[in-house]
């Protein structure tokens, strides 16, 4: 295949069209904001022109992540393992590698308590909950999430 080359506003719809990936190089994604926290995941390819989908996919998912715990944890107090089991049902694939330091950082910010129980084989085990203030602050995401998912129904080229 010949060798792609971009000289600035020239380049063609045919060189576009016949490029081997993608020429974006900077994408936003607003996730969500309460009068708590605003969090913007910011998708960049730092390497080259080209930005993998992969990665983008990867991005979306962990702005959602957070919500996605919180009401997972809205159900009762859970073990992680059941966490993270919920989660890959729901086609979340989560390791205890990121959901672990999410729940200390959920903890610090006062939307979850853990109690330890002993367990029947192997060590205590750490049970979390929502909080007052986590429930709270779920409900706000909950509703921003439902006026996003409209705002993204209503602009995405599938569900025009």
């Amino acid at each position: 295949m010949p060798q792609r080359t971009h000289s600035g506003p020239s380049l063609t719809a045919a060189a576009v069209e016949h490029a081997e990936e993608p020429l974006v190089t900077n994408r936003y994604l607003a996730v969500h904001s309460t009068k708590w926290n605003m969090h913007l995941c910011a998708v960049m390819n730092q390497s080259g022109p080209a930005m993998k989908v992969e990665n983008t996919k990867a991005q979306m998912r962990r702005g959602v992540l957070e919500y996605c715990i919180l009401s997972v944890l809205a159900q009762g107090e859970l073990y992680p393992s059941d966490i993270i089991a919920q989660l890959k049902d729901a086609k979340l694939i989560v390791v205890e590698g990121t959901l672990y330091p999410l729940l200390s950082r959920l903890k610090d910010s006062g939307l979850l308590n853990y109690r330890w129980e002993e367990s029947k084989s192997g060590p205590p085990r750490k049970y979390y909950k929502l909080t007052t203030l986590g429930e709270r602050f779920l409900g706000e995401l909950d509703q921003t999430w439902d006026e996003l998912a409209l705002a993204v129904k209503k602009t995405t080229r599938n569900n025009r």
